[in-house]
């Protein structure tokens, strides 16, 4: 597959975030201690939904999800960031960036669908609570949740297949932390345009959706709300829907940037620190957000504390 003049490249460099010493050192300890809050938080998430009766209810089923995505998204990437702080020269296989980018992609789609799972729960629960009970049934929730993760393999198994018709002579130099698949691409001898536009239309249709599920739902919970009378009423409801518009606005700002802004509008280290943001620094942020902004969840971690801790 590769031209005769050149031998095919069967592992790459990752160029990483900086080659300055003294701030590779300063990146370590920075982000081994988010991916150590990202783990330690999401884990915490999972463990007080499972063991908190009151949190046994669908919005807080699909949280948990999206801990546990949160930390497979995170953890697809940071561990390759860090050893790159501390390494020279950070080599990874073909075989090894295939790996990369699938989890990557199954993890960080499942997000998109799961954070417009969480819209639509919400907007059940307040603009239809007679029917919550039927339209988010244990059934129901399952499918909702099965539908998120086959989303999240069809679109990683997307970009996977054109990965792999794709060959590589010439330069191995991935200028990213990881194995993104826009500077793979830009390696390639592609000569199909299919390879940049498969990719871009399957990424591009689901943050479509997503977006336009979670924009109706808010917009149907809105116009409830402003019908509610009462100031304390009104209040409510919105509470319960703050932690995830803040989740929703920090993830589908930063994917805006990466994807929909024109490439000729931002730089390749500006992509780095935006790419940062959103898969090391958001799967830190949401337990944080969940539990600071949740008054069940704080509720339900008090009380565990309580009978962790009797002489408390």
């Amino acid at each position: 597959m590769s031209d005769s003049n050149c031998t095919a490249v069967t592992e790459f460099i990752i160029l990483g975030l900086t080659d300055e010493p003294t701030l590779r050192v300063v990146l370590f300890v920075i982000f081994l201690g988010v991916y150590t809050v990202t783990l330690v938080g999401n884990l915490c998430i999972i463990t007080l939904i499972r063991n908190s009766s009151q949190l046994h209810t669908p919005m807080y089923l699909f949280l948990s999800h999206l801990a546990f995505v949160d930390i497979g998204y995170s953890s697809s990437v940071t561990p390759v960031m860090l050893k790159n702080f501390l390494v020279d020269k950070t080599i990874i296989s073909l075989e090894g960036c295939v790996v990369q980018l699938f989890f990557g992609g199954i993890f960080g789609t499942a997000e998109c669908f799961l954070l417009a799972v969480m819209a639509y729960d919400r907007y059940v629960a307040i603009c239809n609570p007679l029917l919550y009970s039927t339209s988010m049934s244990p059934r129901v929730c399952t499918l909702l949740l099965i539908t998120s993760y086959v989303g999240g393999s069809f679109n990683a198994w997307m970009f996977i297949g054109c990965l792999l018709n794709l060959s590589f002579c010439g330069s191995n130099k991935i200028n990213h932390f990881f194995c993104d698949y826009s500077p793979l691409l830009k390696l390639s001898n592609h000569q199909d345009d299919l390879a940049e536009i498969l990719p871009a239309a399957s990424a591009g249709s689901i943050i479509g959706i997503t977006v336009f599920i979670i924009i109706i739902s808010y917009v149907c919970i809105l116009f409830t709300v402003l019908r509610i009378s009462s100031t304390e009423g009104r209040s409510k409801a919105f509470s319960t829907c703050t932690s995830h518009l803040t989740a929703v606005t920090l993830f589908y700002g930063t994917l805006t940037f990466i994807y929909v802004m024109p490439k000729s509008s931002y730089s390749t280290d500006q992509n780095k620190v935006v790419s940062v943001f959103y898969i090391v620094m958001i799967p830190m942020l949401n337990p944080l957000i969940y539990s600071l902004r949740n008054n069940e969840v704080k509720g339900a971690l008090r009380k565990l504390m309580s009978r962790k801790l009797p002489f408390s």
